[in-house]
């Protein structure tokens, strides 16, 4: 939970600006919380309020314990000072606690001897601590001395425990600011409550870094010139460093003459708020800094509940949508609306990179790179399943891993690099109004590099999440599975006694597809854009995301496990449930293409079926004009291209050289869909 740069947070903010919620959204990956409950119990009549303890009771982990201070003020400071280095406490609020400080039964008191108190125990916490209070510096002064008291003793509490805490946020309108970010690095505004404008703690780290040359806008994830705050700023891969940061994505291939699918809306959707930069990383020299303990944004708590409830109400015969529920709640948090609606803009992230040595036994040689090319021209199943879908298509040549049985797959600065890359493939998405993410890949070895770094991770056994190996003639290779089974076997003896951290595994066993892969999925949890995981390369990506932002799991949705071991075993370690049972073995990311349609049906339902009448819905009974819109002619010619035509757009000749490229390659220039 450690975030470097802060380890107390005071969390200020008006009645109902979201501030609780904000807080209790910085500790939710915490293994264990203590939340502390400062407030006295109230008046046994006053259901309203006891409405309000609920509520927040209601919010609460079962993993979180609650420990109650009403009874003495002076408690609250012995919590706060005998929590360890590993606790994680919530105290909410400082209000309630100076309720009880000023209630008669403890007076007379020295006040504030007890605030001072207060403030000590929080600038020597050894703990993660977050404090909730309200923030009445802004409204009017109380009429009576009884509210006068009461403003006074908590603004005097406000300063105190704000000048002990390393950063202080101040949350109006569900909208966060931060008023003291810590020097080192910032702490990130979850998405549901994002600032617009971030300019001014980004622009500190800036600065820091730049000397001065703009300001980091979290809101747009660009750079503003210094006395251009209105400008619209550049995106952030150029102008945050060099090496990487500076090398051109591949080109996007879209699909050619191909409609949208049935009850999803045409055209790019743009602006959807999902799709709404909402991260602000520290900035250093080198660019974007990934680290482990990162808070991303957590999709929406209320929203995924809130739309499963209403399919109940909807005029839908039978049971129901069954399992498909699970879409229409996984859509609903993402999108932060209890109505959520079909993903009209989808893109496919090939992700191409070979394993030498051991784990490549049995495939053959050249296969992948076919794999690839023949993406790119707009023929295989894969891009034939991304036309039928209208999704646009990246191939990305990630760096080739050494055999890991011998060394390293990759070296360290490979991995940041590869890390980097990811992160900003899923921010040019972001930035194109992509609302839906599917990541597949097509290398050799790839299996065998996800069972080395499930093992690793989540303790399994090798031969137990290593599938079967099928070779060109679609027989079953027991040879090189065993040949695979003994290159992972030999990696994890090598690697015994090596750290355990995240990048440690990309380098020594995952390499450059599956690193790719953990920067996609960060840099999507950043942006707030969810991904289909589909395959070994995937779920190993979200098991070494876990390490670095605990968050990026809740954006990612598994549609079937493809009967593939090492799939089910992180899928289980991950909460993923496998919606589907299709066992195709197309290649990974082509299953969840497959899938795409039924579960763009699912949220076509849910958006545009009426209420019951029986529940107080229109009735539907009475003719109201055709059903269906009859389509608008589309002029001569087919909509879709024959099977010896390429179903993607080739791009304008540019002259000798690659159309797509890897991280580290030049790209010529050529069509971009964005």
């Amino acid at each position: 939970m450690s975030v470097d740069g802060w380890h107390t947070l005071l969390v200020l903010g008006g009645i109902r600006s979201g501030k609780s919620e904000f807080a209790e959204s910085l500790v939710a990956d915490a293994p264990m919380v203590r939340y502390v409950a400062t407030a006295p119990a109230g008046d046994p009549d006053d259901t309203e309020w006891a409405t309000r303890l609920a509520a927040h009771r209601a919010r609460r982990p079962g993993s979180w314990t609650t420990e109650e201070t009403a009874t003495d003020p002076g408690r609250l400071a012995e919590v706060i000072t005998a929590a360890g280095p590993n606790d994680t406490l919530l105290v909410d609020d400082l209000g309630g606690w100076v309720t009880v400080l000023l209630d008669p039964a403890h007076q007379p008191a020295d006040d504030t001897a007890t605030v001072a108190e207060l403030a000590a125990a929080v600038r020597a916490s050894e703990a993660r601590l977050v404090l909730v209070s309200p923030e009445v510096g802004l409204s009017l002064v109380p009429t009576t001395p009884l509210g006068r008291a009461f403003t006074d003793a908590l603004g005097a509490t406000n300063r105190a425990v704000a000048d002990a805490c390393d950063a202080v946020a101040l949350v109006v309108a569900g909208q966060t600011a931060w008023l003291k970010p810590p020097a080192a690095s910032l702490p990130t505004v979850p998405a549901a409550h994002a600032p617009a404008d971030a300019t001014a703690p980004a622009g500190a780290a800036t600065d820091a870094a730049t000397g001065g040359a703009g300001a980091v806008t979290a809101a747009t994830g660009g750079i503003h010139p210094a006395g251009t705050v209105g400008a619209p700023p550049e995106p952030r891969h150029a102008a945050v460093g060099r090496g990487v940061d500076d090398v051109a994505l591949p080109e996007v291939l879209t699909p050619a003459a191909t409609p949208p699918p049935a009850g999803v809306p045409a055209g790019p959707a743009g602006a959807g708020d999902w799709a709404a930069p909402t991260m602000a990383l520290p900035m250093i020299a080198t660019g974007l800094v990934i680290q482990p303990g990162m808070e991303l944004p957590m999709p929406d708590d209320y929203t995924g509940p809130q739309a499963v409830d209403r399919l109940a109400t909807l005029d839908v015969p039978g049971a129901g949508l069954g399992v498909l529920e699970q879409v229409v709640g996984f859509a609903a948090a993402t999108q932060g609306s209890a109505n959520p609606r079909p993903w009209a803009a989808v893109r496919v992230l090939l992700l191409h990179g070979d394993h030498e040595g051991g784990a490549s036994a049995g495939a053959v040689a050249g296969e992948s790179a076919r794999r690839a090319r023949q993406a790119r021209a707009g023929r295989g199943a894969l891009a034939r399943l991304a036309a039928e879908n209208g999704a646009s298509l990246q191939v990305v040549e990630a760096p080739a891993s050494a055999p890991f049985e011998d060394g390293p797959a990759l070296t360290g600065e490979q991995v940041e690099a590869a890390l980097r890359y990811g992160w900003r493939l899923a921010e040019q998405a972001a930035d194109a109004g992509v609302q839906l993410l599917v990541l597949a890949a097509c290398g050799a070895g790839a299996e065998a590099a996800a069972a080395a770094v499930l093992a690793a991770t989540a303790g399994a056994e090798p031969p137990a999440v290593l599938g079967r190996v099928v070779n060109d003639q679609g027989e079953i290779d027991d040879n090189a599975w065993m040949v695979r089974c003994a290159a992972v076997r030999d990696a994890l003896h090598r690697t015994r006694r090596s750290p355990r951290e995240a990048k440690d595994i990309l380098a020594e066993l995952g390499g450059g597809d599956i690193a790719t892969a953990t920067g996609v999925l960060l840099g999507a949890t950043a942006r707030r854009v969810p991904v289909l995981l589909d395959g070994p390369v995937g779920t190993a990506a979200g098991m070494v995301s876990r390490d670095l932002a605990g968050q990026a799991r809740h954006w990612c949705l598994l549609p079937d496990h493809g009967g593939r071991p090492g799939v089910r075993l992180a899928a289980d370690v991950l909460g993923l449930t496998p919606l589907l049972d299709l066992r195709l073995d197309l290649g990974e990311g082509a299953t969840a293409l497959a899938a795409l349609p039924l579960l763009r049906s699912a949220l076509t339902l849910a958006a545009s079926l009426p209420v019951h009448p029986s529940l107080g819905g229109a009735d539907s009974d009475a003719p109201a004009g055709p059903a269906f819109a009859e389509p608008t002619p589309a002029g001569p010619g087919p909509t879709t291209t024959g099977s010896d035509e390429p179903d993607f757009a080739e791009p304008e000749p540019a002259g000798p050289g690659p159309t797509t490229v890897g991280y580290d390659q030049p790209v010529s220039p050529g069509r971009r869909a964005d």
